[in-house]
């Protein structure tokens, strides 16, 4: 499926072992069936999510509100800097959408970071993973939008302030919202994406301290294009559940 560039090797050991269930799951997707189905951001993917799962199942039994460890404490500051920028930008109740806040914020971390590790490589280096988080924030701040506002009252917020505006607006507010997906997309491939070939280069051209130097750089991207991610759909979903008119 990939053929443009290296395949992992957790990807040629898929290939090998499990095509026909790759081949299954292009099927669902209505997508031809391919002699090689795994492509490396699908079986990073997979990784990344049983990663997030197994850590989360590790900590939950060791939590504890008398004598906390360390990574409890740091899940917690994660918890309360989401949870503010969540009551910031959505407003009082914003705490109601968190759960979707901070997984998107975690999966994508996880897949910003993951690349870091040495054989493995960041699925959100490849446009389908953004493209499918930015599908996924559409469809959920719209579906937000329609639950606290109903059909009606929904639709009027592209109608704008004034009626005799609607007209102009309604076309203007459409094509904005139908170039979100594309916007969020974009971002995150185009950063994630440029970050990873500039450490390949200077990994190519030295094993010392310059490579540490944009490793530590990409890191930092990694964090910011997760924390503008979440933003903006915080941002959005603010924006659909408004009941000003």
């Amino acid at each position: 499926m990939q053929h443009h560039k290296e395949v992992i090797w957790l990807a040629r050991y898929f290939n090998q072992h499990f095509p026909d269930l790759g081949n299954f799951t292009l099927k669902l997707l209505g997508l031809p069936q391919q002699r090689y189905p795994w492509a490396n951001f699908m079986v990073m993917e997979l990784v990344v999510m049983i990663l997030i799962i197994v850590f989360f199942a590790y900590l939950r039994p060791r939590l504890s509100a008398d004598k906390p460890g360390n990574l409890q404490h740091t899940l917690e500051a994660v918890y309360q800097f989401v949870y503010g920028e969540s009551e910031d930008a959505v407003g009082h109740g914003g705490s109601k959408y968190m759960t979707f806040f901070g997984s998107l914020f975690l999966f994508i971390l996880v897949c910003n970071l993951i690349g870091i590790i040495p054989g493995f490589e960041s699925p959100t280096i490849d446009p389908s993973v953004p493209c499918g988080c930015a599908i996924a924030t559409f469809v959920y701040y719209n579906l937000m939008g329609l639950r606290e506002n109903g059909l009606f009252k929904y639709m009027a917020h592209f109608a704008g302030p004034m009626w005799y505006l609607a007209p102009l607006m309604v076309p203007i507010e459409f094509i904005s919202h139908l170039a979100r997906p594309l916007s969020l997309t974009v971002r995150l491939y185009a950063n994630m994406y440029a970050g990873e070939q500039v450490t390949l280069v200077f990994l190519s051209l030295t094993y010392f301290v310059v490579p540490a130097v944009f490793m530590g750089l990409h890191v930092f991207v990694s964090l910011l294009q997760a924390y503008i991610f979440m933003l903006l759909t915080m941002m959005y979903v603010s924006g659909a559940v408004s009941h000003e008119h």
